[in-house]
């Protein structure tokens, strides 16, 4: 189960396509991709592959709804993302991710970004269901971000369902859904002190300086996703384009 979609100078290409895998294209205002799957989400031993090359392009990307990843005995349904940048800029915003009890996930994501290019990137995971609180198994993170083709910034762990709930319960903290926000500017120095001044507080260099990080938690979805219309809201205003609607509303 795979996609593999380019822009070239804007242009658009569906270089591979497999069901379940799906997607909608629109070019009215900008380039804008929603990525969705005609299944219910990811189930064991899945696979599934998003492929993205920008050169000389801007483009926006989205999920068109939530990640469900179901129950597991043993193995792992796995999600990778690969993404390529030249001369271009990308948004991309994932929807929430939902573990589902005794889920597991091994989430690969892979961002090559050279110099001229710039990335708004977002994850927002939650408690699980409603009625679950991080009953899930394991999620293994594996992300590469490069930039100019040298590693900046490598994230490789292993999130315990049960040690994130203990983890909660010590500390008393209401706040149960987490977004992270991988951010490159064309001037990081600037934008960074941007997002201080706006109150933005947990967001710090990567090792070079060549990224921002950033993390931040809430109790509630509907505050999340203002939070993370806030910040791209910011990252849009810097590269000099206007506010743009998702059409989740």
């Amino acid at each position: 189960m795979s996609i593999s979609i380019d822009f070239k100078n804007e242009v658009f290409s569906l270089n591979k396509l497999q069901l379940p895998t799906r997607y909608y294209y629109f070019s009215e205002t900008e380039n804008y991709v929603k990525l969705l799957s005609i299944g219910e989400g990811i189930f064991p031993n899945d696979k599934i592959k998003t492929n993205i090359l920008l050169e000389s392009s801007n483009a926006i990307l989205t999920t068109e709804s939530a990640t469900k990843v179901y129950p597991s005995k043993k193995d792992f349904g796995i999600n990778y993302i690969n993404i390529k940048l030249k001369d271009s800029n990308l948004e991309f915003l994932n929807d929430e991710l939902i573990l589902y009890k005794n889920s597991k996930l091994l989430q690969i994501l892979r961002i090559d970004a050279d110099e001229n290019s710039t990335f708004f990137y977002s994850d927002i995971l939650t408690q699980g269901r409603s009625y679950e609180h991080f009953d899930f198994d394991s999620m293994l993170v594996r992300n590469k971000f490069f930039c100019n083709k040298k590693l900046e910034y490598y994230e490789n762990f292993e999130v315990l369902g049960k040690d994130l709930k203990d983890y909660i319960k010590r500390h008393e903290n209401k706040n149960y859904i987490y977004l992270k926000l991988y951010i490159k500017t064309k001037n990081n120095e600037e934008f960074l002190k941007t997002l201080h001044k706006e109150g933005f507080d947990s967001f710090t260099f990567s090792k070079s300086k060549n990224m921002i990080l950033g993390s931040i938690s809430a109790n509630d979805m509907i505050k999340i996703k203002k939070l993370q219309k806030e910040i791209w809201n910011i990252y849009r205003k810097n590269i000099d384009k206007k506010e743009f609607n998702l059409g989740k509303q």
